[in-house]
């Protein structure tokens, strides 16, 4: 019988649990539930990390109930590893502002990319660093938990790895080089906790997760969503990318073993380093802070959709924005820039239709400034685009992105390639050894091409103009 390869996906809004077959790459059986945000204060996002690990529980049991009643023996599962994104105060949560604009002050001259030379980051609200500071500025059980020896710090692989091993009773406390790499408290370069950094913010260094590679066994595997997304994606060569379309979007170009820092307002990160002894390897990444959550703001805040199905038919209906222009920075921008939220355009011809397209659009047109912006810092402009995410569902979505960024659109039929991306990992690790990562053993997954279908002669306005600048 060919073996099983589980991952747990942790996003934004779900936990989902899925099996792979270690020799096809094929989804035996998969779960999902959603999770609850919450938002306490005006630019405050939290998950209750406890409801955080029921569901986890949850989607474990489900899908192992549904392989029973499928006659498959879960005993053949040989691996559990954890694909994790935020910590209990989201990523998306702006609380941090002011300690962010205070550790900027105490930069020299003011510049919020002082420590980027170690970390490939800029500060800024995102990264976990702000987050613990602002704790222990302000939460006093967390303070004097943390002098009191009773506290550990980490991403949510962290905490859901150290439940499932035990918890109190012997937990393990790790996570990878690429969440790790998320911190601002980690060396990319030497691939270790950097005291330089643990003393700028004031970070005990002895409450950080031991870190490993993205290809071990040690109790349970982690590996970063959008690192896992470009394993699963297959993009293991220097200059492929990949866009994942969630409640943000996020676009990794892998640029080998070497480090690239951008000159054009891109994150350098840890992309993988598939086992103790392997390399890492690195990417330039650019983030949307707002795709598919912009898609439940309609919803859920304006009415403007019923469901998150009905924007594509919505959109589809009107073809056009009618000069209509969404910009969802409820987050502000992420890399390459920062913005507020704007909606501009309107006449009294605009209506819900054109407002959906717009939404769409707005999608595009940011992933269209990241990939510039990567065409710029690698010297190399990118061919083709591979996609993956909930939102890629959306077929107007993907022929607006192919026209916007005038090349293929790539789109594979196994769209749970996140998922993938951590099963190949766990099951390549030393120890596990049922799935290879050689080129000539990679599986072959198949895909639908969007091609660009805008045709700029005689055409004005941001898309002819974003295609001649190409």
């Amino acid at each position: 019988m060919e073996p099983l390869v589980a991952a747990i996906d942790q996003g934004t809004s779900s936990t989902r649990f899925l099996v792979f077959n270690a020799r096809t790459a094929e989804l035996v059986s998969h779960q999902q539930v959603e999770i609850t945000q919450s938002f306490p204060k005006e630019g405050w996002v939290e998950a209750d990390p406890k409801e955080i690990m029921q569901s986890v529980y949850k989607v474990m049991d489900r899908t192992c109930e549904k392989l029973h009643q499928l006659s498959v023996d879960v005993s053949r599962i040989k691996v559990y590893i954890s694909c994790i994104f935020p910590v209990s105060v989201v990523w998306l949560d702006l609380r941090t502002q002011s300690t962010v604009e205070r550790l900027i002050n105490k930069a020299p001259g003011r510049n919020k990319n002082h420590l980027k030379h170690k970390t490939g980051l800029p500060i800024s609200t995102y990264f976990s660093a702000v987050k613990l500071r602002w704790l222990l500025d302000n939460v006093d059980e967390v303070k004097q938990a943390v002098v009191s020896g009773r506290a550990l710090f980490g991403t949510v692989d962290s905490w859901i790895i150290w439940c499932l091993t035990g918890g109190r009773s012997g937990g393990v406390h790790i996570t990878d080089v690429t969440n790790a790499s998320r911190t601002m408290l980690f060396n990319i370069h030497t691939l270790n906790w950097d005291q330089e950094l643990c003393r700028y913010f004031d970070i005990p260094m002895e409450i950080l997760p031991k870190v490993h590679s993205s290809s071990e066994i040690y109790g349970h595997m982690c590996l970063g969503d959008q690192s896992a997304a470009l394993v699963g994606q297959m993009c293991f060569s220097d200059g492929q990318a990949k866009n994942t379309y969630g409640t943000g979007c996020f676009l990794l170009r892998n640029t080998g073993t070497k480090s690239v820092m951008s000159e054009h307002g891109l994150l350098t990160t840890v992309a993988y380093k598939l086992g103790k002894n392997q390399p890492a390897h690195y990417a330039l990444e650019g983030s949307v802070a707002i795709a598919g959550a912009v898609v439940r703001w309609l919803r859920d805040n304006m009415g403007i959709v019923q469901s998150s199905s009905e924007i594509e038919e919505l959109a589809a209906a009107a073809g056009t924005s009618y000069g209509c222009y969404f910009v969802p920075a409820f987050s502000g921008l992420y890399a390459p820039t920062g913005s507020p939220v704007i909606i501009c355009g309107l006449t009294q011809f605009t209506n819900r239709n054109h407002l959906a397209f717009a939404a769409l659009e707005a999608v595009c047109f940011q992933t269209r400034e990241i990939l510039d912006a990567m065409n710029l810092d690698s010297g190399v402009p990118l061919s083709q685009l591979q996609v993956d995410g909930g939102m890629t569902s959306n077929r107007l979505l993907m022929q607006l992105q192919a026209d916007i960024l005038c090349m293929p659109v790539v789109r594979p039929s196994m769209a749970e390639t996140t998922a993938l991306g951590v099963a190949m990992a766990a099951g390549a690790a030393e120890g596990v050894e049922v799935w290879s990562l050689s080129p000539q053993q990679l599986p072959v997954i198949s895909a639908e091409t969007f091609e660009p279908q805008i045709n700029t002669e005689g055409t004005t306005g941001p898309m002819a103009a974003g295609c001649s600048a190409l």
